[in-house]
């Protein structure tokens, strides 16, 4: 799985509004997405800042799901939110890495390697163990 976290900032009376193109952008990943895993959007308790947690089957499954949801981010940036700083969990494409350079005067980024993972197998029971 590629993860990916997005932080962003709400601006000041843009609450109702985020929350309304944060719905759409949902909307639409629900939709369009075919390598979306997780997609979870978190609201600081002040709603000043949110943070969206991303997971997607491969890298390239973060390009698909940007190229599905451009219009309404776009319009979420333009009229809701600031400060746009995502962390890269695992190795981008190099289609992914193109973008990543494209965006790097819009976007902030922070790339990390796995150095080690919790590896275990998971049972699955056909009937639960009494």
């Amino acid at each position: 799985m590629f993860e990916v976290t997005a932080r962003l900032k709400i601006r000041e009376g843009e609450l109702e509004g985020f929350k309304r193109q944060a719905a759409e952008i949902m909307r639409l990943a629900k939709e369009r997405d075919t390598k979306t895993l997780r997609y979870d959007w978190f609201l600081s308790d002040d709603g000043t800042e949110c943070e969206v947690r991303e997971g997607y089957v491969d890298a390239d499954g973060l390009l698909e799901h940007a190229h599905n949801v451009s219009e309404a981010r776009e319009q979420l940036f333009r009229d809701h939110a600031y400060g746009h700083d995502m962390t890269i969990y695992g190795e981008p494409s190099p289609a992914l890495a193109a973008l990543i350079d494209r965006l790097a005067g819009h976007v902030t980024f922070h790339r990390y390697s796995l150095i080690q993972g919790l590896e275990t197998d998971i049972e699955v029971f056909d009937e639960i163990p009494a």
